[in-house]
């Protein structure tokens, strides 16, 4: 899952990034509102994390001239606690609302929230055969066995089970599974693929020849 963080706040920013690359997110970010709505036009991110209070664009424009193009999620930060606020971000497209300070596993606990609802799927687990991907707790199962993901290969699984059924394609996982900052190898998803099939059964991700990966 790629996601993108606009926050002018240096240290709050580096956090983040720090918190939800270990959660296995690529996550690009921007210090502006114009840089902000720039990348969010320009790539399709599963979320966007935006601060109210930016240099250049403040984020209550960034949202307004990102909801005439995209209907990507947007989970919005603010220091403001005043209800008006609130109601101005919901109204103005917002997804969430957080306000500052907030506690981190809170924000991800939302950003996940985010991405199951527009996935259009409402309980966090997915189940798919003897596999069970619990996305809230981060946790994988098969046949009632605990399988061991790396952060990297749990948010591949992911993607792919939201997409069951479909053809994935390589170019699709490589924008959602690596960031601006990041080196990506092109035998990177082969590896990735390898090692899941090795803990979840081989046949559990099918190659499709020129197009990509699919869960049947």
């Amino acid at each position: 899952m790629r996601l993108l963080v606009v926050e002018d706040e240096p240290d709050l920013l580096t956090g983040l990034l720090r918190a939800l690359r270990k959660d296995g997110y690529a996550v690009d970010s921007a210090a502006d509102g114009e840089e902000g709505l720039h990348k969010a036009l320009s790539t399709d991110y599963d979320a966007i994390v935006l601060d109210v209070m930016l240099p250049l664009l403040d984020g209550w424009e960034l949202l307004a001239r990102l909801r005439k193009k995209k209907s990507t999620p947007v989970l919005m930060l603010t220091a403001r606690d005043r209800s008006a606020d609130r109601v101005r971000g919901l109204d103005s497209g917002a997804d969430d609302y957080l306000v500052k300070p907030f506690d981190l596993p809170e924000l991800r606990a939302r950003l996940r929230a985010l991405i199951r609802r527009s996935a259009q799927q409402a309980r966090p687990v997915v189940q798919i055969g003897d596999v069970c991907i619990d996305t809230a707790a981060r946790t994988v199962t098969r046949a009632g066995a605990p399988v061991f993901l790396t952060a990297r290969e749990f948010v591949m699984l992911e993607y792919l089970a939201r997409h069951q059924g479909e053809v994935v394609t390589r170019t699709d996982l490589y924008e959602h599974l690596f960031d601006e900052s990041e080196e990506t190898q092109s035998n990177l998803l082969d590896v990735h693929v390898f090692n899941l099939r090795k803990k979840l059964g081989t046949e559990f991700i099918v190659t499709r020849r020129g197009h990509g990966y699919c869960i049947e």
